[in-house]
């Protein structure tokens, strides 16, 4: 169970991730147990190593080293040009998100993985009993022009996590095991900004997507869901 005591102040630990010039910075959540949370989404910046094979060898590319267990080609351009250093990654599918954690505790030596929604939800929330401005807080559909925004611009909650709530959806593990997106996106107007927003994934998400079967990389049509990560306490 997630208990809440006296929030201190944030402590950061910034993770190098080795073979690349990326790095994620994780805050610790002072939950009951703690653990850890990237204190934005996961950018282009992090995930582009994993996802085009940039930590490998020219030779380790060629000979298909680690090729079954990275992301296919994109079906278009993967930022949709929005922006892509220091935005979030978008358009990821559960699968992508998972299988990116599974590379980066590879990396790091560090146990990674999707939060739940439970502890997506306490960190969110950060001991505030509603939203506050989500002016100051949020990217979402009357402060964007329609797409996301670069992460960590905005003031961070209490816990000193930035963009919980707008910008892109986060993919989270609901109580029945199943993969649910969490704190709305930039797509959203202010009724839908808050802690409990919720959303599954629906074919329409993938519609676009040529391949038969669908990308289990990439949401061809949803550039509003990307994650951020949790870390096990060391």
């Amino acid at each position: 169970m997630l208990a809440i005591g006296p929030v201190p102040r944030p402590v950061v630990d910034e993770v190098k991730i080795p073979g690349t010039v990326a790095s994620v910075t994780l805050v610790r959540i002072p939950a009951d147990p703690p653990y850890w949370m990237s204190a934005t989404e996961i950018t282009w910046d992090a995930y582009d190593p994993y996802a085009f094979r940039f930590d490998l060898t020219q030779e380790e590319q060629a000979a298909g080293v680690d090729a079954a267990s990275r992301p296919s080609k994109p079906y278009g351009a993967p930022d949709k040009g929005f922006g892509h250093t220091g935005y979030p990654a978008l358009g990821i599918t559960f699968h992508s998100a998972e299988q990116y954690c599974a590379w980066l505790s590879r990396k790091t030596g560090r146990k990674f993985r999707l939060p739940t929604e439970r502890e997506w939800d306490f960190a969110a929330r950060a001991g505030a009993r509603g939203e506050g401005d989500i002016d100051k807080v949020a990217w979402y559909w009357d402060n964007t022009e329609d797409k996301t925004q670069p992460v960590g611009k905005l003031a961070p909650n209490a816990y000193g996590l930035y963009d919980m709530l707008g910008n892109v959806q986060e993919w989270a593990i609901d109580k029945d095991g199943k993969p649910v997106t969490c704190g709305g996106s930039y797509r959203d107007k202010r009724p839908q900004i808050k802690f409990s927003q919720r959303a599954y994934q629906i074919p329409k998400w993938n519609e676009n997507d040529p391949q038969i079967p669908k990308s289990r990389w990439w949401l061809s049509n949803a550039p509003y869901v990307g994650f951020r990560v949790v870390a096990e306490p060391d």
